[in-house]
């Protein structure tokens, strides 16, 4: 008797040990993470453009989700590569790695995802010679695998290589760009061997050349565009023979190819339409695990680039992304549910206001040439110290980099020459300061902007001098360039960018408190209960994870 119910008792200890195990509880978390980043976008445009916006795309983010309105890049200098790099490392030039677009390896310059190990998939071009392998750290998809022993995907899409090859990170199930030869949405060797069915079905609809053959005109009478300049201006580069709309995409779709398609609209329609496609063919959303899909518009870059920020092709970018947004938030709800996905939508930086609109309007700005500056300065350089040699190969990112192994040769002293360097480049007016970035701590800087020249440097990638400019002033790449715009410096309209926050336990709102860049990483990490990326110097953002 007294055996029979030790082991009676025994029986029932194993079976609530079991159901413990079975009903262990399960971390909750969303279907599905979008990250969508439109490059280019500055925080006022959603207010600028907000009276013509519909109800589905910037409004209901602005309606339904939180949104971080005081948000801003905390390093410099502000482009494409670092920004989608810091977006989901929560890291900076620094740590991660990602010094520029391009930035110098081994006093070599490199192209920010250039990989010469690797080969295309999809096509043969050097377009798909394209790997991660530059970044340091790693990315919330990382991170997300990691938490997940690997069940979940992680793909990314874009226009522009390194707006999905960075964001992806290093183990993601695919990331893919465009090819300009072939109009088609390739990969690299990197990732896989061959592009999947489903993908070499939507390149076989060529979706480019459709929208290219339509040419492109407002989508709204023109005289009603009255948040922009006039149509043909001085402040914009034309895209066609005049600046004037509407633009004859079938015809430069003629002379220059596939290419075209990043300087319109429709650049960001087909990378939306790539996006649906993905959720489909991967059935991201539908498994056990949390998925992840990054999705960069970058479209917005090359017509803001191109046009300027008060232009109506600007504007009317905006109003066509508005719609495009709308479409794809719907298939999001119909296809992983209005309350299983965590979207967030953010910019890498934002842009100047183009310097002769500026001054047109009587506010001080300018434009200046990085080549005619290095040339000066090498010439100063060469009457101090008689090298013969220029001292300084170039001036890039808004710094200055020497030749180090030519001043090692030569047994020049490389203090000397940046102090004289330094000395010399306080000449110039456009320059507001001008610090040894090796010494960024003790220079006289305003506390905020010394913080982000550090944050941007990177000893190994960085340059020796660090310019900051006179507000308003941005570098141009030609020295009759007048037309257009650019970035890349630490002032709001560089740095100041939209930060939006929707759909799984996402309450709507808003803040102005101060957020970083670099804090989004952290906040999605909160939320989905996961280790931040190994580089990441953010916190989560209070408002949106309590």
């Amino acid at each position: 008797m007294k055996k029979s119910f030790i082991t009676l008792l025994l029986c029932l200890c194993c079976s609530f040990v079991i159901k413990a195990q079975t009903n262990s509880p399960h971390v909750e978390r969303p279907r599905l993470v979008i990250g969508i980043v439109v490059d280019q976008m500055r925080w006022d445009y959603l207010y600028r453009f907000y009276p013509r916006f519909g109800e589905g795309g910037f409004r209901r983010l602005m309606n339904e989700g939180f949104s971080c309105d005081n948000t801003h890049l905390n390093y410099i200098p502000t482009v494409t590569a670092i920004g989608h790099s810091s977006i989901y490392t929560g890291s900076v030039p620094s740590i991660h790695g990602i010094a520029g677009n391009n930035f110098y390896k081994n006093d070599t310059l490199v192209y920010c995802t250039d990989d010469p190990t690797v080969t295309g998939v999809g096509s043969n071009s050097p377009a798909g010679k394209m790997s991660p392998r530059n970044l340091l750290v790693t990315t919330i998809g990382d991170e997300l695998k990691l938490a997940t022993n690997f069940r979940s995907r992680v793909i990314g899409v874009a226009l522009k290589d390194r707006a999905s090859i960075l964001p992806a990170g290093h183990t993601p199930d695919a990331a893919y760009w465009f090819d300009d030869e072939t109009g088609r949405f390739i990969t690299s060797t990197y990732y896989r061997k061959s592009l999947p069915q489903w993908l070499n079905d939507f390149n076989q609809r060529d979706l480019a050349r459709q929208y290219l053959l339509q040419d492109w005109d407002t989508l709204y009478p023109i005289e009603t565009y009255t948040a922009s300049t006039a149509d043909s201006t001085a402040y914009e580069l034309p895209l066609a023979d005049t600046p004037i709309l509407p633009v004859p995409t079938s015809h430069l779709f003629e002379q220059k190819g596939y290419s075209v398609i990043r300087t319109t609209p429709y650049g960001n329609s087909l990378t939306l339409e790539l996006a649906k496609a993905v959720l489909k063919g991967e059935q991201l959303g539908q498994g056990s695990e949390t998925d992840m899909l990054t999705v960069s518009l970058s479209s917005t870059d090359y017509v803001g680039h191109q046009f300027g920020t008060y232009a109506i092709e600007t504007e009317d970018t905006y109003l066509r992304l508005d719609r495009d947004l709308a479409d794809f938030f719907r298939t999001l709800d119909e296809t992983i549910g209005k309350n299983n996905y965590l979207l967030f939508l953010t910019a890498d930086h934002a842009a100047a206001h183009n310097f002769r609109l500026m001054q047109d309007c009587g506010i001080p700005a300018g434009g200046w040439y990085a080549g005619t500056v290095k040339d000066s300065l090498n010439a100063v350089l060469d009457k101090q110290f008689g090298s013969g040699h220029p001292l300084v190969k170039d001036i890039l990112n808004y710094q200055v980099f020497f030749d180090h192994a030519y001043i090692r040769q030569a047994n020049i002293d490389l203090r000397a020459a940046k102090a004289c360097a330094i000395d010399f480049l306080k000449s110039y007016p456009q320059f507001a300061y001008v610090a040894d970035m090796e010494d960024l701590s003790n220079a006289t800087l305003p506390a905020d902007v010394r913080e982000r020249a550090i944050n941007g440097y990177n000893r190994l990638r960085s340059g020796d001098i660090q310019l900051i400019m006179q507000p308003g002033w941005y570098n141009i790449d030609r020295p009759d360039k007048t037309g257009g715009t650019d970035h890349g410096v630490w002032n709001p309209y560089d740095a100041h960018i939209p930060l939006f926050f929707m759909g799984w336990h996402i309450e709507s709102g808003n803040t102005f408190h101060p957020v970083h860049m670099t804090d989004i990483a952290a906040t999605v990490c909160a939320l989905l209960r996961i280790q931040m990326p190994n580089g990441c110097i953010g916190t989560p953002v209070e408002t949106v994870v309590e």
